[in-house]
């Protein structure tokens, strides 16, 4: 089937064919660092995550550029009067984003730019776009220079908004603008800003615009043209409104496809400093083994909003756990068997992905596929139950939620096991109960299986001996 993926510039569903053929280029929108990440920052990373990994999976090459904002007016405010360097501000939030998306198993951008190493590039599109007269410098002398909203009637065509119903562009002082609604592509230097954050240019000292930063890095890392530009729902106005226009005014074709995730909300509230309810994504990393995170941010559609409650943690772990226990019963079970079929996605988990990343309806099919599995298991038939193991091990690498892959670092047997003493204990009981039941004496094995089980663990007898693990 045709990969599909819902067009936000277009409005709706469209069959996906690269410019080149075996070969997608994605660039997504990475953070800005001035201050530590949140959980919607995790959640728009691992959603492109997730589409790089199904395209590699249909069998594209992903080249996909995820960049890094590491100088714009919050970085310099911030660090002002704070004693540290804004360049080192910023290094210090980048690690801390990148920090995260290895703990959630985010794969590594085929590249990730900084802002700052390319400057060269962003003034080359300003130079073309005051060539086109497309741009101006501030009549003011400031060394600002703008994009003249209204030389470019496709200006609004993201958003599908009419420029008259706009609301002014608030990225600098209106007063060198033409008009309110022009936006800044490079701001002079002002007073009390760091030397350090200046660059020399054809119209004076200063920095770039924050929209100018994507066009120049998607540009040099992907060239003129290229097939998905990504990012958050809240980027597509001013942002990505933005980086169209200039870039196609100077002359590129610039994204064919714009993808935009949904945001998340906390008790059906928008995340806010003024509310208090941001979650920072260390601390939500710390209310639940990663990998349950990683589950409970990617089930959800990518469009649509998640919301964390008080238990959606509780029940993404529940629903992990099902999928890991399967896992780790049916291995063991065949653990002496013949694989006899291929690792590969069912049908309807493939057409599920192939439908605008549906993972929603690819995890039913995935939940399906597990019962189904273990009542195989139980059934002790074993062709169905090794069927249902390459499939569900197919899927959970797609979307690298695999309990025993090395990213979780837990061992092969972690979800199957408690730490310290209780293990010890169980372990004994165990020890117990196969040495009565050795000799015969049942009673004794039944009462200590049943002890275990009022304590909320469970014993499975196999052929490769007795397994326990926690109801």
């Amino acid at each position: 089937m045709t990969v599909r993926l819902y067009d936000s510039r277009v409005g709706e569903v469209v069959p996906f064919t690269p410019l080149t053929d075996g070969h997608v280029g994605m660039y997504v929108c990475g953070p800005t660092v001035q201050s530590s990440p949140h959980i919607g920052h995790l959640r728009s990373a691992l959603v492109y995550d997730l589409w790089r990994r199904w395209l590699v999976h249909r069998g594209y090459e992903v080249t996909l550029v995820r960049n890094v904002t590491d100088i714009d007016d919050k970085i310099l405010d911030l660090a002002a009067g704070s004693g540290e360097e804004w360049w080192a501000r910023a290094y210090r939030f980048e690690l801390e984003f990148a920090a995260g998306y290895r703990a959630l198993g985010i794969l590594p951008p085929t590249y990730e730019p900084r802002a700052t190493a390319s400057v060269s590039e962003m003034q080359a599109i300003i130079t073309r776009l005051v060539e086109r007269g497309h741009a101006y410098p501030a009549a003011d002398d400031s060394g600002d220079v703008y994009f003249d909203t209204a030389s470019w009637p496709d200006y609004g065509a993201l958003t599908h908004q009419r420029r008259d119903d706009m609301v002014d562009a608030t990225d600098a002082d209106p007063r060198g603008k033409r008009d309110p609604r022009d936006f800044a592509l490079w701001k002079g230097t002002k007073a009390g800003e760091p030397a350090s954050a200046s660059w020399p240019s054809p119209w004076g000292a200063g920095r770039p615009g924050w929209h100018i930063e994507c066009s120049a890095m998607s540009r040099r890392y992907l060239g003129a043209a290229f097939d998905i530009h990504g990012g958050g729902l809240d980027l597509r106005f001013p942002h990505h409104e933005n980086e169209l226009a200039q870039s196609t005014a100077a002359g590129d074709a610039f994204a064919t496809h714009w993808l935009h995730n949904g945001l998340v909300t906390v008790d059906g509230q928008k995340m806010s400093k003024s509310l208090g309810n941001s979650i920072f994504a260390v601390d939500f990393l710390a209310a639940a083994r990663p990998v349950v995170v990683r589950y409970f941010l990617a089930s959800a559609h990518y469009r649509s909003t998640i919301d964390h409650h008080e238990g959606s943690l509780a029940e993404a772990e529940a629903a992990f756990e099902r999928i890991a226990g399967f896992l780790s019963r049916a291995r063991r079970r065949l653990v002496d068997e013949p694989v006899r079929v291929a690792a590969v996605v069912p049908d309807a988990f493939a057409a599920a992905m192939d439908d605008d990343l549906a993972v929603p309806q690819a995890l039913a099919v995935l939940h399906e596929t597990v019962r189904a599995g273990n009542a195989a298991l139980d059934a002790d038939d074993i062709a169905a139950l090794g069927a249902a193991h390459q499939q569900v091990t197919a899927m959970v690498e797609v979307l690298g939620i695999d309990p025993l892959a090395d990213t979780w670092s837990a061992g092969p047997e972690a979800s199957d096991r408690a730490a310290g003493p209780l293990a010890q204990l169980v372990e004994r009981l165990v020890a117990e109960r196969t040495a009565a039941r050795a000799a015969r004496d049942f009673a004794t094995a039944d009462r200590v299986r049943d002890d275990l089980a009022a304590a909320g663990i469970t014993i499975e007898d196999t052929p490769s001996g007795t397994h326990w693990s926690i109801a």
